[in-house]
């Protein structure tokens, strides 16, 4: 494909499934009709989409929002659920993944024509149709069904951590860390063995 540039990438229409259709459709099919829908793309940024989405959830009337990307974008889907439910605790989470069709447009480039290609010919075109992952988190503030797949239910510790971490010892850079002290062998400071050598 060195000889094509990629002109566009479009969702490629289901024939007769039930994830096109009308409001509900898609992986939540019993969604509330005032639920926010967050469409992650590869090029989206995280603070934007993070801003819009807290400000919905302040308000009263959202009780539930689905932040959805496929491909590259998965990886900023998952982020930006995460980071949502840190700021806003106590959101019930369920997490759907599917495959999605996703259908390219290549063009071939104009300065290296394809063999047998006429100079006056519209460049060749190549329409490839890819099956790419596809992720959708449904955050909601009211309780969901805990035996549904997916299912995730509110940290009961919000914050940074809700881990403990081990201990750590505190020591100089001059000192061994514990049990390393036996195992090496000890060497003079830099300037001693100058000062042994002029007495």
């Amino acid at each position: 494909m060195e000889n094509f540039r990629k002109v566009r990438s479009e969702e490629a229409p289901v024939g007769s499934g039930d994830e096109e259709g009308g409001p509900g459709s898609g992986p939540f099919a019993d969604l509330a009709p005032g639920a926010v829908h967050m469409r992650v793309k590869e090029g989206s940024k995280i603070r934007n989409l993070l801003a819009f989405a807290t400000a919905s959830m302040a308000q009263p009337a959202t009780r539930a929002i689905v932040f959805s990307g496929c491909g590259r974008a998965t990886t900023k889907t998952v982020t930006c659920a995460e980071i949502l439910k840190r700021r806003l605790a106590g959101l019930h989470q369920v997490t759907r993944l599917r495959y999605q069709s996703v259908r390219e447009l290549w063009q071939s480039l104009p300065p290296e024509p394809t063999p047998g290609q006429k100079p006056g010919e519209p460049a060749a075109s190549l329409s490839v149709l890819k099956n790419v992952p596809s992720l959708a988190i449904l955050l909601s503030k009211d309780a969901l069904d805990p035996r549904q797949p997916g299912y995730q239910p509110p940290n009961p510790h919000p914050g940074p951590s809700s881990q403990p971490t081990a201990p750590t010892s505190k020591r100089s850079l001059g000192e061994p860390a514990a049990g390393e002290g036996s195992a090496k062998r000890s060497q003079p400071e830099p300037g001693a063995a100058e000062e042994d050598q002029t007495a």
